[in-house]
């Protein structure tokens, strides 16, 4: 562990201070204590080099004493893989826990002053957009500092697959990932809630041991696009004119593009001619439209 610190310091140089050390890929409060201390106190040595000490673990896995011990150590994130706030669809999933256990670990987390983040799945066995969209609105009702989004891929060997060979499970197709979570992604945002993660990260595994045909590399760039795409739409039917000028912030252009400039062509092909104008002060998801001049 100390020799893995002292090579991501060296490798990121004065990047460090921007960095975070992080235990993920598992409930890290519900490992062996004994085992979980070695690991917070290699990483505590290095709390000066980087700029904190970040966890993931369970909402049923918290608990006064063990955040006590994780303050010690100088953790300053914890991040609760919630996944769904709809009691029916957790026990469905087999997730150990109920929306309760998410809402007073949250509560706990905040209290004694670290960053909450919570995570959730779209598309669980069980759960519909409507349900999606009420786990949405529960994390916000909690003031997670961030959230992280993962739409459910189904694996090989796993529960998910027999339901899904079976037909009594069907995933969302990529389309229908893509049509939530640009909605999602705009209820956080509206918030001012920071997304880490929209969409699972590329791995050869997943790729291998997964049923993928609903899964894309670069699905928050999908979602993003999409959110421009539906905003330019839904402002555009309010003018006379198919001569638009879009104001964007610069670093939004290939959002309002989308991927291989389909936002583009569909755009042209329903008769508009857009005029693009930038404005640095507009956020990045912020657009305005007015008839060209």
């Amino acid at each position: 562990m100390k020799k893995t610190l002292v090579k991501a310091q060296s490798d990121l140089g004065e990047r460090s201070k921007n960095a975070e050390i992080a235990f993920f890929g598992g409930s890290f409060t519900a490992i062996d204590r004994e085992y979980m201390i070695t690991l917070l106190t290699a990483a505590k040595e290095f709390g000066s080099v980087f700029s904190g000490i970040r966890i993931s673990t369970r909402p049923d896995a918290i608990d006064r004493d063990i955040l006590v011990l994780l303050k010690k150590y100088g953790v300053t994130a914890i991040e609760l893989g919630a996944q769904s706030m709809n009691d029916g669809v957790l026990l469905l999933n087999e997730r150990g826990h109920n929306s309760e256990d998410v809402r007073r670990a949250s509560r706990l987390i905040k209290e004694y002053g670290f960053s909450l983040g919570l995570q959730m799945m779209t598309g669980l066995y069980g759960s519909d957009f409507e349900k999606d969209k009420y786990t949405a609105k529960e994390f916000i009702a909690l003031k997670p500092d961030t959230v992280r989004i993962y739409p459910t891929v189904v694996m090989k060997g796993t529960a998910l697959e027999k339901y899904y060979l079976e037909k009594s499970y069907k995933p969302y197709t990529l389309e229908e990932n893509v049509d939530l979570c640009s909605q999602l992604i705009k209820l956080f945002e509206d918030e001012n809630i920071k997304i880490i993660r929209v969409g699972l990260h590329y791995s050869d595994s997943l790729i291998q041991n997964g049923y993928c045909h609903n899964y894309h590399p670069a699905f928050k760039e999908l979602c993003e696009s999409r959110l421009f795409y539906n905003s330019f739409l839904e402002k555009a039917k309010l003018l006379e004119s198919k001569n638009i000028d879009i104001t964007i912030h610069k670093k939004s252009l290939s959002k309002l593009y989308g991927q291989k400039k389909q936002n583009l062509h569909s755009f042209e092909d329903m008769g508009y001619r857009l005029n693009i104008i930038f404005d640095d002060s507009l956020d990045k998801y912020e657009m305005r439209i007015g008839v060209s001049v």
